[in-house]
């Protein structure tokens, strides 16, 4: 009786001793699209850390595949590794699904060639002192949604002329806002931060907000940080101290001078959000200060009839000018005679 030859698995966990992974990974590991959900989370901002590289023109991530292993071995403390994906429990068990990961091409090696520049590698297999490029993209959903939108969002604003007169309102009032919210958000961070350090610690409310490293729910992590302050800084302390008492008591002992600059900012505020800034220019120049300025036809006729005028100034002078000229002439003409 012959035997039916069983599938294959999709990765064939053998090698040496203790490179057999146990059970339900290797099952799960089997498939692509297990996979694939493991590539999706190393690509992922909670993945091991990539560098950027220009190879054949192009820009690409790469990785050292001793840190890719120590990764999907041990991962940087605060990780959260995904819960349907089974964790590794031994370093063969990473390399064997790497070696696998180049096989399929999604990663594949790469070596340096000068300052951030690599090019393909001849050797193929995987090596932990060897640098690896990814070849796999991840899920593209998300990018696309995001260049899509892009698109839309582009285009709209260039339809800004032709926008309905409330969602233009609508968009003043907004971009108003978000201006005077940044300000006082920057101006809340300093001021906390200028009592706390002249205390003698740093205290910063939303420290990473204006890292451009960092993602965007990364930069709102975390709310507060606090530390104490270096040394040496005491006298720098005190002078600030000074000039901030300073300024308080400027501001108590002078309140016409002061009342009238919070006085000022309030009615900024409300002229921004009334639209009155610019008092002097009529209604309808201010309907219509986002259209095209197009002259009329009586603006044309009466450009025209002041280009005639000034020609027919021009040539009047012209005339008075030849005439003293020729006045000029004959006097020189009878002076010849008489002598």
């Amino acid at each position: 009786r012959t035997k039916k030859s069983r599938p294959q698995p999709f990765i064939q966990f053998h090698g040496g001793r203790g490179a057999t992974m146990a059970p339900a990974a290797k099952e799960f590991y089997e498939d692509q699209k297990n996979l694939n959900k493991l590539c999706n989370f190393l690509r992922s901002t909670d993945g091991p850390a990539v560098r950027e590289a220009i190879m054949m023109d192009k820009r690409v991530y790469y990785i050292k595949g001793e840190k890719l292993v120590n990764f999907m071995v041990e991962p940087k403390k605060g990780t959260k590794w995904p819960k349907e994906l089974p964790r590794f429990s031994s370093r063969p068990e990473a390399i064997t699904v790497c070696k696998e990961l180049c096989n399929i091409q999604y990663i594949h090696r790469s070596e340096k060639v000068a300052k951030g520049e690599l090019e393909v590698a001849r050797v193929r297999d995987f090596d932990e002192s060897a640098y690896f490029t990814w070849i796999y993209e991840g899920d593209m959903t998300n990018k696309n949604l995001m260049t899509t939108a892009l698109i839309i969002g582009f285009l709209c604003c260039t339809c800004f002329p032709i926008w309905p007169n409330f969602l233009k309102v609508f968009v003043w009032y907004m971009s108003v806002s978000l201006l005077i919210f940044i300000f006082f958000l920057v101006t809340l961070r300093a001021v906390v931060f200028l009592f706390v350090w002249i205390i003698g610690y740093e205290m910063w409310f939303l420290p990473n907000l204006f890292d451009e490293s960092l993602g965007f729910c990364e930069s709102f992590v975390p709310v507060i940080s606090c530390e104490k302050t270096k040394d040496g800084q005491l006298m720098y302390r005190v002078g600030v101290f000074v000039a901030f008492s300073s300024f308080c008591y400027w501001a108590v002992t002078q309140p016409s001078e002061f009342d009238g600059f919070v006085k000022g900012q309030g009615d900024f505020i409300k002229d921004l959000y009334a639209g009155t800034l610019l008092s002097d220019i009529s209604q309808k120049d201010k309907e219509n200060i986002d259209k095209p300025k197009m002259p009329s036809l009586e603006d044309l006729l009466k450009k025209l009839d002041s280009e005639d005028e000034e020609e027919k100034e021009l040539s009047e002078e012209e005339a008075a000018e030849a005439l003293l000229n020729s006045l000029v002439e004959d006097s020189e003409d009878i002076d010849d005679e008489e002598e």
